[in-house]
């Protein structure tokens, strides 16, 4: 299938999955307990107050229309209004989104750079001690809990090893974010460490494939050192499955963020989160909820794209 249609087919693919997740939002926020009407007027509002804001807001119309008009809503940007801090939710998202979005790509980043190089490495000394170490290793930090490792690290780091600041950076901005590096180093490390163990398996069990390969024989029956041969030729066609994986993972990405923001005191949106299930702010979370899936379905549409120029050989139906 030509690129142009396979890209356009998979964005059409991304669409009707969003819908899908509207739907469910949607669901989800006239499944509260007494409604949205109860939710906005308190537990106190009486049944006359809850069927007029029903009708100037359009809730006792058929769902169907009530989802179109929902839908109006998100294009336009429109999340609704935090019951407790009285400000719309797409601007609180819009100021947090940012701080957490970096806090995600910094993590991302550690994680290819030392994982993609680990991984080949490990395939390079298949079965040795290094290698069994190594595996061990990655299996102990793909196991352990994100907010255990943030405790540790925090144990370790800024209370037995008073080298790093236990609390990551408090600015409203990114700049102000940026003016504190070392109080980045732990969160964006105890987000980045299970990524590293992942990464680091696939990039061995695809370096592994490539390295049993004909044309990796042929380069070595030419005379081609190894090293050379993982540069020019392993090392592209090993990227493959790394970068597909890298857009199935932005949901634990995402998940894991929350967690760290939470534990670090980080002022994103996975505090904002944390905040809004303890006050049971309903429009927060579900917001929260939407722009998590909306992400998570463009970092797939978006790796299946860097796939697609990686290797060309990759066909709509293996996608």
């Amino acid at each position: 299938m030509p690129t142009f249609l396979y890209l356009i087919r998979r964005f059409l693919q991304a669409v009707v999955v969003v819908l899908i997740v509207t739907v469910v939002v949607f669901g989800l926020l006239h499944a509260l307990p007494g409604g949205p009407a109860r939710g906005i007027l308190g537990p106190q509002a009486t049944a006359q107050q809850i069927a007029q804001f029903n009708h100037e807001q359009g809730l006792d119309t058929p769902l169907p229309v009530q989802y179109v008009h929902y839908l109006g809503q998100l294009l336009r940007g429109d999340l609704g209004v935090s019951y407790t801090l009285n400000e719309p939710v797409s601007q609180l998202i819009v100021e947090r989104l940012p701080k957490t979005l970096l806090l995600t790509v910094l993590s991302a980043v550690v994680a290819l750079i030392l994982a993609i190089p680990l991984g080949m490495w490990q395939a390079v000394r298949r079965n040795r001690p290094a290698d069994y170490v190594i595996t061990t290793l990655s299996f102990i930090a793909y196991s352990t809990p994100v907010y255990f490792l943030g405790l540790i690290l925090v144990l370790l780091f800024s209370q037995v090893l008073p080298w790093l600041p236990p609390q990551a950076p408090q600015g409203q901005t990114l700049a102000q974010v940026f003016s504190d590096p070392a109080a980045l180093i732990l969160p964006v490390v105890s987000g980045a460490a299970s990524m590293i163990a992942v990464f680091s398996r696939y990039m061995r069990a695809a370096t592994l494939e490539n390295l049993s390969e004909d044309y990796v024989r042929t380069a070595r029956a030419g005379g081609s050192r190894q090293g050379a041969i993982l540069r020019r030729h392993v090392f592209r066609n090993s990227l493959t499955p790394v970068v597909a994986m890298l857009g199935y993972y932005v949901p634990v990405l995402f998940g894991g963020a929350l967690i760290v923001e939470q534990l670090f005191n980080y002022p994103g949106m996975g505090l904002l989160f944390w905040t809004a299930a303890q006050s049971s702010d309903y429009p927060v979370l579900l917001g929260c909820v939407l722009v998590i899936s909306i992400a998570t379905v463009a970092g797939t549409f978006l790796a299946d794209i860097v796939q697609r120029i990686i290797d060309p050989r990759v066909k709509a139906g293996r996608a």
